[in-house]
């Protein structure tokens, strides 16, 4: 099939190198000419396991290719897929001012029958605004709007697009139905499901499954810091909740709090749709306000533990991203912790893996970046770990000790643990464990 996919960010650009990887003829479109020029010189402009290997091999083979020019890059598509930007306003709802302007954009150049899929995480109801923007100057025969919303985890989005749990088409058009389930087919296999539904519950089911396990993570977080008070431990509670099959064991670590580009986003978007619609979404809401805080938690002890007092203290930050195996740093713990410290007057040592280019931009030399994990230690007053990458998991312990001024480590993560941190002289603190 020929697709193309307008916007190239991490679901566009995994969306269509994956299409390609299935032989699909994939043209994917970006207003950026300088990210455009960028992969069309075999460079991938994020930070995603396996992708590179997918990037390249399409590419050669001629099956991915790029474009700034929309007329050009849609002229033989069957499919076109809506992968554009869905960022908060001001009021928390969802920006579709990306996602109506190129529906218009298109609206004056498609001249034969296109299945217009929506990608991004939209509101419920974006397909019809999105049908509406088409109609302004196409006739209805040329067109159909689907609802597709993506489940790709980062870190994980490769495999979790080749071999998804479930694919959700939302669309009342049987031709269009025809359409999508050819072009996945290749991806089930395996048995795993397509499921057709209309437009409208499509769109819910993407808000309603982030919203869902931002819950779960947030509802950890509060039985971690009840866990602190009580002196229970929040692990072993943890292993005795996942073993119940009616709860399962994902999503129940507590920590820092959840970032990222979808969880933060969409569970502000849907508790405004709720808000819209005369409907008060109270669990939703203390969600938000308990993540706000959780994200506090870390730098507040590291504050208590110098009495107070962190100015002129140098502490060092084990991870940037919002979590491991990416680089984005959208609504990331870390940058909270960050601000913090710094208001605070801390100086701040950091070191990610992949994250600190994303960093510095916002930074600047506010903060040291290092070159490693143990350099980011060296004299400081204190290590805090906010992203779990495996590389930190097992680290030196004896150099730890011998570079920190304080043998004083903060796990926002719960990535050690706590009898072998204190048999080896390290004040430890982690979440929810006494």
């Amino acid at each position: 099939m020929r697709i193309t996919v307008v916007g190239t960010g991490y679901v566009g650009l995994v969306s269509g190198t994956c299409f390609a990887e299935t032989g699909n003829q994939v043209v994917c479109v970006d207003i950026d000419a300088n990210k455009v020029k960028r992969m069309k010189n075999g460079e991938v402009p994020i930070y995603e396991p396996g992708l590179e290997v997918l990037f390249e091999r399409n590419s050669k083979q001629g099956r991915l290719t790029f474009t700034t020019d929309l007329n050009e890059g849609i002229q033989d598509a069957e499919v076109i897929f809506l992968a554009l930007p869905t960022p908060p306003g001001a009021d928390g709802s969802a920006d579709l001012s990306f996602v109506l302007k190129v529906a218009s954009d298109l609206s004056t150049i498609i001249t034969d029958y296109k299945v217009i899929v929506d990608k991004s995480t939209v509101p419920v109801g974006t397909a019809e605004k999105v049908h509406a923007a088409l109609s302004k100057n196409l006739d209805e025969s040329l067109f159909d709007v689907v609802s597709n919303p993506e489940f790709l985890r980062e870190g994980v989005a490769v495999d979790d697009f080749m071999k998804p749990d479930r694919v959700v088409i939302g669309t009342s058009s049987e031709r269009a139905q025809d359409v999508m389930m050819r072009l996945y087919e290749p991806f089930v296999r395996q048995g795993n499901p397509i499921i057709l539904m209309d437009e409208r519950s499509a769109e819910m089911t993407k808000y309603a499954a982030n919203s869902y396990l931002a819950t779960r993570i947030t509802f950890m977080n509060e039985i971690a810091n009840l866990c602190d008070k009580l002196g229970a431990n929040v692990d072993m509670v943890r292993k005795g909740m996942g073993s119940d099959n009616r709860i399962g064991k994902r999503f129940l670590f507590p920590g820092v709090g959840y970032g990222g580009s979808c969880f933060p986003k969409d569970v502000q978007a849907l508790a405004k749709s709720a808000k819209e619609a005369s409907y008060d979404f109270r669990l939703l809401n203390s969600v938000m306000e308990v993540n706000r805080d959780q994200k506090k938690i870390l730098s507040q002890r590291i504050i208590n533990y110098f009495s107070g007092d962190v100015k002129g203290k140098t502490i060092a930050i084990w991870g940037l991203a919002f979590k491991p195996n990416t680089d984005d740093i959208r609504e990331a713990p870390a940058l909270t912790i960050i601000d913090d410290l710094l208001e605070a007057g801390a100086h701040i040592k950091a070191f990610d893996p992949e994250a600190m280019d994303n960093v510095e931009q916002i930074y600047g030399n506010k903060i040291q970046f290092c070159d490693s994990q143990y350099e980011a230690i060296d004299q400081a007053d204190a290590l805090a770990v906010v992203t779990e990458w495996q590389v930190f998991r097992t680290p030196d312990y004896d150099k730890i000790k011998s570079l920190l001024i304080n043998p004083a480590v903060f796990d926002g993560r719960n990535v050690y643990d706590v009898s072998r941190m204190r048999k080896m002289g390290f004040y430890y603190e982690s979440i929810g464990r006494p």
